[in-house]
């Protein structure tokens, strides 16, 4: 027996139990830390940058997506498009980038609070324009950031976590939260106390998307939005 809702009015989209959330919480701590302690571990082994971003990809978001199709079809109707909101309209190629910009703004008032506040920041990007000269580099990190990341993510964050919280807690304190873990699961824990910036800033960039995922009902705006914050950032660190 299933534990999904299924709503039908506007704005409104099905639910799926707490515990597809924490299964997808899981995997994501399990898959992303695996992930960076194997690359570490074959570092020394100098392959070719493509291997890396291979394995990076693989082992980071292979098993999430796989936890996806699980968790619908032992919690939900098995469906994706109706689990998660795994569809799109023509009209989403334009809720893209007002999505997106809508994240740009929130961006700009974390980024207020943080320098304001005198948060420390360290961006997970940093220490890669030392390698922008290296063509196989830039191609193989701007395909996990721009491609791989924002599917995977956003089947995990907006579709599995924000559902799953959805049927337990009001819909702002899902959004908050799920916005709140998104930023939370960037932490670099090499960086410490330097990660606070990075999460406020991308923090505020999962409520946005969180906020849209519930407002259209489907992820296709919510993942063109995160490639195009993606992309922007990796355009700023190249030319910085």
């Amino acid at each position: 027996m299933t534990a999904l809702t299924t709503m039908t009015e506007p704005g409104h989209q099905s639910t799926l139990p707490l515990r597809a959330a924490m299964i997808a919480l899981a995997a994501t701590f399990v898959s992303l830390t695996s992930s960076r302690l194997l690359i570490q571990a074959l570092v020394d082994h100098r392959w070719p940058i493509a291997v890396y971003t291979a394995i990076a990809a693989i082992v980071g978001y292979g098993p999430l997506i796989i936890c996806c199709i699980v968790v619908s079809r032992s919690l939900g109707t098995g469906r994706l498009s109706d689990d998660i909101g795994l569809d799109m309209k023509r009209i989403d190629l334009g809720w893209g980038p007002v999505t997106w910009l809508a994240c740009l703004a929130a961006q700009l008032v974390a980024a207020v609070v943080v320098i304001t506040a005198r948060l420390p920041f360290e961006s997970n990007t940093d220490g890669f324009s030392a390698r922008a000269g290296d063509r196989a580099y830039v191609i193989s990190f701007a395909i996990l950031a721009v491609v791989c990341a924002p599917f995977v993510e956003e089947l995990v964050f907006r579709g599995l976590v924000l559902r799953g919280l959805m049927s337990r807690a009001p819909v702002w304190w899902a959004v908050g939260l799920q916005g709140v873990l998104f930023g939370c699961a960037h932490i670099d824990p090499i960086r410490g106390l330097k990660n606070i910036g990075l999460v406020l800033v991308l923090s505020s960039v999962g409520v946005v998307l969180g906020g849209a995922a519930h407002l259209l009902g489907r992820l296709a705006p919510t993942m063109i939005a995160h490639a195009l914050v993606n992309t922007v950032a990796l355009i700023v660190v190249l030319n910085t």
